[in-house]
C-alpha cells in the first residue's frame, strides 16, 4: 500500500511542476484525493459491497468535483490535474501513466451494452474538456487535444483533434497540412454566414448581368 502510495505522490510530481511537496499533494490536491479515495471504493466494488463503494465515490466527488466510478478500472500512477468536472463511468479501462485534465469524460453513447465506456491504453494525455465516448480504446502513447470529441478508436502514437476528432499526428508524422492549435479554433457559425454571403454576391451579380443583357 505505501509503495502505490509513493507511486502516485511521485507521479504528481513528475507531471505537475507547481507541485512543492509531498504533504502538499497529499493534503491538497483534489485528484490525487480522488484516486485515493477511487482505489478504495473499487476494493469494495471488487468484493460485491456495490453500496458502500457508490457511498465513497459520491463522497469524493463531493470533495474534490471529480466522480469516478468505482467499477472502473485504473491502472498505475494515474495523474488528475486540477480535475473539476472529470467524470469516468462504471466500465472505463486506464492504463499505467495516464495524464488526464479537468472536464475530461470517459463516457458512454446510451447506445451500448455491457462495456459502454472506453479504454484508454498506458502514457495516454487527455487535455482539458475532451469527451471519450463510446467502448473503444485510446491506443498508448496517444493525445487527445483540448475540447476534442472522441467517438471511435485511436491507433497507438497519435495526436487527434476537433469535434469529433480526426488525426493529426500519428508515429511523429503530420497527417495533414494543418496545424494543431487549441486556441485558434474556426467559429462553424462564421463560415456559414461567409459562405451565404458569398452566395448571394454570386446571385446579385448574376441578375445585374441578365438585366445589362436584356437592356443591350
Amino acid at each position: 500500500m505505501f509503495e502505490e502510495l509513493k507511486e502516485d505522490i511521485n507521479a504528481f510530481k513528475e507531471r505537475d511542476p507547481a507541485a512543492k511537496s509531498s504533504l502538499e499533494i497529499y493534503f491538497l490536491y483534489p485528484g490525487f484525493k480522488a484516486v485515493r479515495m477511487y482505489r478504495r471504493a473499487h476494493k469494495h466494488y471488487l468484493k460485491g459491497h456495490f453500496f458502500r463503494a457508490r457511498l465513497i465515490s459520491q463522497k469524493a466527488a463531493r470533495k474534490t468535483g471529480i466522480e469516478i466510478h468505482p467499477g472502473a478500472t485504473i491502472g498505475k500512477r494515474l495523474v488528475i490535474d486540477h480535475g473539476t468536472g472529470i467524470v469516468i463511468g462504471e466500465t472505463a479501462e486506464i492504463g499505467d501513466d495516464v495524464l488526464i485534465y479537468q472536464g475530461v469524460t470517459l463516457g458512454g453513447t446510451g447506445k451500448d451494452v455491457g462495456k459502454r465506456h472506453p479504454t484508454i491504453g498506458n502514457n495516454v494525455m487527455i487535455s482539458a474538456g475532451a469527451k471519450v465516448l463510446g467502448p473503444f480504446k485510446i491506443g498508448d502513447n496517444s493525445r487527445v487535444a483540448a475540447g476534442a470529441v472522441v467517438l471511435h478508436e485511436v491507433p497507438p502514437n497519435s495526436t487527434v483533434v476537433g469535434v469529433p476528432a480526426h488525426i493529426v499526428r500519428q508515429n511523429g508524422v503530420k497527417i495533414e497540412k494543418t496545424p494543431l492549435d487549441q486556441i485558434h479554433i474556426p467559429d462553424p457559425v462564421q463560415q456559414e454566414i461567409d459562405k451565404l454571403e458569398q452566395r448571394i454576391k454570386l446571385l446579385e451579380k448574376a441578375k445585374g448581368d441578365r438585366e445589362n443583357n436584356e437592356n443591350i
